[in-house]
């Protein structure tokens, strides 16, 4: 995703809903898909979060600073990848569910994703405090997934709706009221099988808007304004696991969560198709969600579907379970 102002680009993205052993925590064991040892350099190849955490957001904040969001509690976690190191900065009152999130950096702003609650929150990425709530749709009737943004705004996604949300961001970091963009074309088709709409990028002018549909495993592009859509045609993508995103150049990381795997998509330049040229995996990967990018390198939070995903769509991981971001090679 990309940021505002020429902030550097941060991803999010979306409903993903691992433990790993201390020898696997030190291991650099982290591979390409030809599986060959990588060093990551400054960044630690797996960083842990706090156990019950049950991550699915991510997004980079300055240097090696990442923040991560809980489906379960709707707490943020703010952490380093160069340390290890890291505490909760913000924990809702009451709780809640916290899904995609993207980090502000000039004016200080996390937004955050409320999933099935229907809204989004804004902190301050300094202190944690509540800046703003908004409630974009009615609770348990929508799931509020990730979030990019770009030079007006942040732009949101919702998997059981056909519609993007936007909060419009002024200077210094003044919030407008939020906007309901309803979709036409491709994207407003959905299916009642599964998750829809669900990762969300943008293109560096922020003209154009960048999301793919989970359940009809398709790619779209999507204008801001008008919430017209035009479908991106790629080969090869594996049904029922399209996740976050990230766009940078001509290549469109897709996170696909239940593979284990991350792909990257060279898209043509009129995004109307795109071709895999890179596929990403690692024997640290454990259901990925959706990815933040430092330099050459990757970090992606794991969900662990596999032990149970989180509600209202299952019983979610059991007392205990631990969860960790692993950083991989971007190439």
């Amino acid at each position: 995703m990309i940021g505002r102002r020429g902030l550097v680009s941060l991803i999010g993205a979306v409903v993903a809903v691992v433990a790993i052993t201390a020898s696997a925590m030190t291991a650099n064991a982290a591979t390409t898909s030809a599986a060959a040892p990588v060093n990551h350099g400054r960044l630690l190849p797996s960083v842990a979060l706090p156990v019950n955490f049950a991550p699915e957001g991510i997004a980079r904040g300055e240097g090696s600073t990442f923040y991560a969001a809980s489906l379960t509690t709707g707490d943020i976690y703010q952490g380093n990848l160069s340390t290890g190191k890291g505490f909760v900065l913000a924990a809702p009152p009451g709780g809640g569910e916290a899904v995609g999130l993207k980090a502000d950096g000039p004016d200080h702003l996390l937004f955050v994703c409320g999933g099935t609650t229907g809204t989004a929150h804004v902190y301050n990425s300094r202190t944690g405090a509540l800046v703003a709530q908004y409630q974009f749709g009615p609770n348990g009737k929508s799931l509020i997934n990730d979030v990019v943004l770009t030079a007006r705004g942040a732009y949101f996604t919702d998997s059981y709706n056909p519609d993007i949300y936007e909060i419009p961001i002024g200077p210094f970091g003044r919030l407008g009221r939020a906007v309901t963009i309803p979709l036409s074309g491709p994207a407003a088709a959905f299916s009642t099988a599964g998750l829809n709409l669900n990762g969300i990028a943008a293109t560096p002018d922020g003209n154009t808007l960048i999301a793919d549909n989970t359940v009809l495993n398709t790619l779209f592009t999507v204008n801001p304004v008008t919430g017209a859509s035009a479908p991106i045609t790629v080969a090869g993508l594996i049904p029922n696991s399209m996740d976050g995103l990230l766009f940078e150049g001509s290549s469109l990381w897709v996170v696909e969560n239940t593979a284990n795997t991350v792909i990257r998509v060279t898209l043509s330049r009129d995004l109307s198709g795109g071709t895999i040229t890179s596929t990403i995996a690692s024997p640290l990967f454990d259901d990925p969600t959706t990815v933040a990018k430092y330099g050459d390198e990757l970090a992606l939070p794991n969900g662990r579907y596999d032990l149970g995903l989180p509600p209202p769509f299952g019983p979610g991981a059991p007392p205990g379970t631990t969860f960790n971001v692993v950083v991989v090679p971007a190439y």
